[in-house]
């Protein structure tokens, strides 16, 4: 029979192997963790810091989408109350133009539209958490003054024409703001415009033919204000529907990582009994030699 001269040293050996892999198992165990260091699994580890950079971009597009959603939604309220405002103006200047009224009667509904006018201004200057709605890139500023000095009064438009846009995970653009000109008109452009210019006619007597064209051109000034609306409502609608389906994404980038890096409980339970055993068969071997055993007498 020839022995094997390493058999202690390697006997040594194992024991401290089965001893690291008995620890290895058992702080798997601990901590649900299957992959702790990069040295346990290079792959793993690469992959898990992809899906957490993931995980951080998806976050951080719903944090920003939410906050933008609420100032579309305030947008959107808010040209709401407009186009009930503009209403009630057409209404009013329809009522008006019948040839009836006289001097009186008509600076009384230049009275009422000077009225829906300052509304109108007053929503143009709306502000939510401290920011102007429609002032482009200018929200720190009210867009819009009003001289009345002018016959008609003039509005002014002091923001920007800048679009500003939120970029989804993807790389789409979506528009999150409306410039006040594209909305409310500047000068004699716009619902401001033809607001003005009514008043102006109203209260000066002009002619019946006059006060229809003024009146067709609030209704023209009221459909691109509703036109731009739209552009805003799709913008909502396209924001609310990706922040939907990042969340989603997010919440399965987050289970993916976390099945790749976790222990299966059972698995390793198993394996760590299976590694008791056999660190216990060593050390008896080991405790035997050392009670004056030899070899030979073990492998009788």
């Amino acid at each position: 029979m020839s022995f094997d001269p390493n058999y202690i040293s390697n006997l040594t050996a194992a024991v401290d192997q089965s001893a690291s892999q008995e620890a290895t198992l058992t702080a798997e165990l601990s901590s649900g963790l299957r992959v702790a260091s990069l040295s346990d699994d290079p792959v793993a580890v690469a992959q898990s810091t992809l899906f957490g950079s993931a995980i951080a971009t998806d976050d951080s597009f719903v944090q920003t989408a939410s906050g933008e959603t609420s100032l579309l939604q305030a947008t959107d309220s808010t040209l709401g109350d407009v186009v009930t405002q503009i209403t009630t103006a057409l209404s009013t200047a329809v009522s008006g133009n019948n040839g009836t009224l006289n001097a009186s009667d008509l600076a009384s509904v230049a009275q009422s539209l000077s009225g829906v006018r300052d509304q109108v201004l007053s929503l143009a200057n709306t502000s939510f958490q401290g920011q102007y709605l429609f002032g482009g890139s200018q929200g720190s500023t009210p867009p819009f003054s009003l001289d009345t000095s002018t016959d008609p009064a003039t509005a002014t438009y002091n923001g920007d024409n800048n679009l500003q846009h939120v970029e989804t995970p993807s790389g789409q653009q979506i528009q999150v703001n409306l410039p006040g000109s594209s909305v409310f008109g500047s000068a004699g452009s716009g619902v401001l415009g033809a607001l003005n210019q009514l008043i102006s006619d109203f209260s000066n007597g002009a002619s019946s033919a006059t006060l229809t064209t003024d009146t067709g051109a609030l209704t023209t000034a009221l459909g691109q204000l509703s036109s731009q609306r739209s552009t805003l409502d799709s913008s909502l609608s396209r924001l609310q529907a990706t922040s939907t389906y990042v969340q989603t994404e997010a919440s399965q980038l987050t289970v993916a990582q976390s099945n790749l890096v976790s222990a299966d409980p059972a698995a390793v339970a198993t394996q760590l009994s299976s590694a008791e055993t056999q660190h216990q068969a060593l050390l008896s071997v080991i405790n035997a030699l050392s009670g004056g055993s030899d070899l030979f007498s073990l492998l009788r």
